[in-house]
């Protein structure tokens, strides 16, 4: 495994031209944001057909993606690359700083930036969008968002990237521009916005009059400072006030957004805003409270109550639901609370386990949003009731969509596998023998409202007029993209080793 890790290392770090971790850290974050204005300023007044704009967006994701891939390789070394811009006050500075928690985060979304974006052209003008150019520009400052969030050196730098992601997306929730595209925004900005400042700010605050800095740092900060009643409230005020991470009862924003197109859903359910959230969640566990403080005080079982409540509700709710986009928003809600639990559990091995639960997640329900948008397109069917005998129609998608059912509930040879054993165990090490049945019932209810949907698809004849005949794909842009995402799931089962080593290595900053 060393030699594996040391080749691997090697190939990355000496990959492209010579900059320094720095200006690495500087570039990562920044490239999203040019090639937002790009963007904007190539591709105004032309979206019908293809343009220059759509060349911009990839060489836009290329480029991103090939600079975090070159800082993961220090990372992954045990480097620990960080830049500091400037100070807000003595000993607060807006800094960023890599650890592999983050590099975990930033390699998921720089990464799948790249198939939402080829998925979006062949969706946005199969479904004959308006507005195109705006759409990808709200989706590459969300991006550089993102990364500022995943590469945050304290709580700070991470609460002002976290209000730039909530601002830079909630265009794209009101795209379409109805009523109901409205009123989806208002849910969406008013709970993030009232979670963040209400709970979020104010327990950054206390912790800073409380600790003197808001560093993040191995074993945490608040050991000392905080214990008992306190701890479990501070504790609370930031799960909570971290909205993205969608724990009822802050999860409504997330169905309500459902009116978004689909790639927005995809960036929305895998790509940053809900990993953002989960991510956030695990990272103040780690480094704020620390993993040792919470399991002393035994101050984070709550938590997991809580986050068992979530994991199951929101799969029975999944079960009632018709169209497939709520659904599938539910079964978000639900595996989101999987690293919520992992973080709640705080043994390594539960930790690790969310850590793999960031990307096992992010690859199989992008491709599932990815399959939904592309029935939309092909079909123009939304409820799960009318795609009975689709699968002969749309074979490509519908087997997609089988593979990354099995990644979601957690089956070999997916990579969903992997991150539910890590968390069974850590469980077990936890002796949350509770835990583990939701764990497995969990899952049980995954196959109960995934599945179905495959077999109506493929066994079941239609109940209505013929879907049609012959094969009736998306374009070849949504086609591909869901292809390229299905079969990363198995990827990721078969060589998990390098995002293993990373979920291994949380808590080393």
């Amino acid at each position: 495994m060393d030699g594996w890790r040391s080749w691997f290392c090697g190939k990355l770090s000496s990959w492209g031209p010579p900059l320094t971790p720095d200006q690495l850290i500087a570039l990562s974050i920044l490239s999203p944001a040019v090639g937002a204005l790009a963007i904007a300023l190539i591709g105004r007044n032309n979206d019908a057909g293809y343009n220059p704009r759509d060349i911009v967006t990839v060489i836009a994701t290329l480029i991103t993606f090939g600079f975090v891939v070159k800082l993961a390789g220090p990372v992954v070394a045990g480097d620990r690359p960080e830049l500091s811009l400037f100070e807000v006050l003595p000993g607060l500075a807006i800094a960023f700083k890599i650890e592999p928690l983050g590099m975990l985060f930033a390699l998921v979304a720089s990464g799948l930036w790249i198939p939402t974006s080829i998925y979006s052209f062949g969706y946005m003008r199969g479904h004959h969008e308006r507005h195109q150019t705006r759409f990808f520009v709200c989706f590459a400052i969300a991006i550089s968002a993102a990364l500022g969030i995943a590469f945050a050196r304290n709580l700070l730098t991470l609460f002002l990237f976290y209000e730039l992601l909530t601002f830079s997306t909630y265009p794209l929730v009101t795209h379409a521009g109805s009523g109901k595209a409205v009123k989806a925004g208002r849910s969406y900005l008013g709970i993030l916005i009232f979670t963040s400042v209400s709970f979020l700010l104010l327990a950054i605050v206390w912790t800073w009059q409380t600790t003197g800095t808001l560093e993040f740092r191995p074993g945490g900060i608040v050991s000392g400072h905080f214990e008992g009643s306190r701890a479990i409230l501070l504790l609370a005020l930031f799960v909570f006030g971290t909205g993205k991470a969608a724990l009822m009862p802050f999860h409504r924003w997330l169905p309500a957004a459902m009116v978004a197109p689909t790639p927005v859903s995809a960036l929305l359910h895998a790509v940053a805003v809900v990993k953002a959230g989960v991510f956030t969640v695990l990272k103040i566990i780690v480094y704020v409270f620390g993993i040792e403080f919470l399991t002393d005080g035994n101050y984070a079982l709550w938590l997991c109550y809580v986050a068992g409540f979530t994991l199951i509700a929101a799969s029975l709710v999944a079960l009632t639901k018709d169209n497939l986009k709520a659904r599938l928003a539910y079964s978000t809600i639900s595996q989101l609370s999987y690293i919520v639990l992992g973080a709640a559990l705080a043994t390594k091995t539960s930790i690790v386990g969310g850590g793999m639960h960031i990307v096992m997640h992010a690859a199989g329900k992008i491709t599932l949003f990815f399959c939904a948008g592309a029935i939309m397109v092909a079909s123009h069917k939304t409820e799960i009731s009318d795609m009975k005998g689709i699968g002969r129609q749309m074979p490509f998608t519908m087997f997609a969509f089988f593979i990354a059912s099995l990644s979601i509930i957690g089956l070999p040879p997916l990579g969903g596998a992997w991150s539910k054993w890590y968390l069974i165990l850590g469980a077990l090490d936890a002796q949350q023998f509770l835990m583990v049945g939701v764990l497995i019932v969990s899952s049980l209810l995954n196959i109960a409202y995934l599945l179905p949907i495959v077999v109506n698809a493929f066994f079941f004849p239609t109940t209505e007029v013929e879907i049609g005949d012959g094969i009736k794909e998306a374009p070849i842009a949504c086609v591909a993209s869901l292809l390229v995402t299905a079969f990363s799931c198995l990827i990721l089962f078969l060589y998990p080793d390098f995002f293993l080593n990373l979920a291994q290595m949380i808590g080393e900053f």
